[in-house]
């Protein structure tokens, strides 16, 4: 995981449109990036909508923010309209930016282990150093403190 402090690795990562993003051309603002395990999950669904419901108040501070998992780009497209996102969404399918975040661990469901994305957002301020981190992210409530905290930047 990431320390506080330290610089974002820098990435270019296609959104669900296809078109590249890279994150050290988006620096001069803050960047949320929220790391989610799969589209169309439950848990994935209710935080890409909580953010995409508050991503107005992002933008008036300044932020950008984008949900990052290793769905493909077919995925992320299919998802953001069936859902009505409005959050950019990331195809990170050869896992590197999840690696490079240190996100990609090994998970334990009923007994069984095996390696998956952990839900983390990461703050990253506008000189593209790491604000804060929010590891093993519980949804409830999670958009709000994100947005608190672009506020206080």
């Amino acid at each position: 995981m990431l320390d506080i402090a330290s610089s974002a690795p820098d990435f270019t990562l296609p959104d669900a449109d296809g078109n590249d993003v890279t994150l050290s051309a988006l620096q001069g603002g803050p960047v949320v990036l929220y790391f989610y395990p799969r589209d169309d999950t439950p848990g994935c669904t209710k935080e890409s909508i909580a953010f995409s419901e508050h991503l107005s108040e992002f933008e008036a501070a300044g932020a950008k923010i984008f949900g990052i998992s290793k769905d493909s780009v077919a995925s992320h497209a299919k998802f953001a309209k069936k859902r009505e996102l409005t959050v950019g969404l990331l195809s990170d399918e050869n896992g590197s930016v999840c690696e490079d975040y240190g996100v990609w661990k090994e998970k334990n469901m009923y007994g069984k282990k095996y390696m998956g994305i952990e839900r983390t957002t990461f703050l990253i301020d506008a000189n593209g150093n790491i604000a804060m981190v929010w590891p093993k992210v519980k949804v409830p409530g999670h958009a709000e403190a994100v947005l608190a905290a672009v506020k206080a930047l």
